[in-house]
């Protein structure tokens, strides 16, 4: 359970730095992602999932 909370919190940590550092860029994102279909977005979140998961595996090792 400390892992979870540990990875939440470092996810947050890279979340806020990015609206902090820079804002307007983090809106530009939002609005390009918005035009994305999901048939190109659900792949790519998988993928990033998949990476999560193999990171959080070879942490732990």
């Amino acid at each position: 359970m400390s892992e979870l909370l540990a990875g939440i919190g470092i996810a947050l940590v890279f979340e806020g730095m990015l609206w902090a550092l820079a804002p307007d860029t983090a809106r530009r994102m939002l609005a390009e992602l918005s035009t994305v279909p999901n048939s190109r977005l659900q792949p790519l979140a998988l993928v990033i999932v998949a990476l999560g998961v193999g990171l959080f595996w070879l942490a732990k090792g």
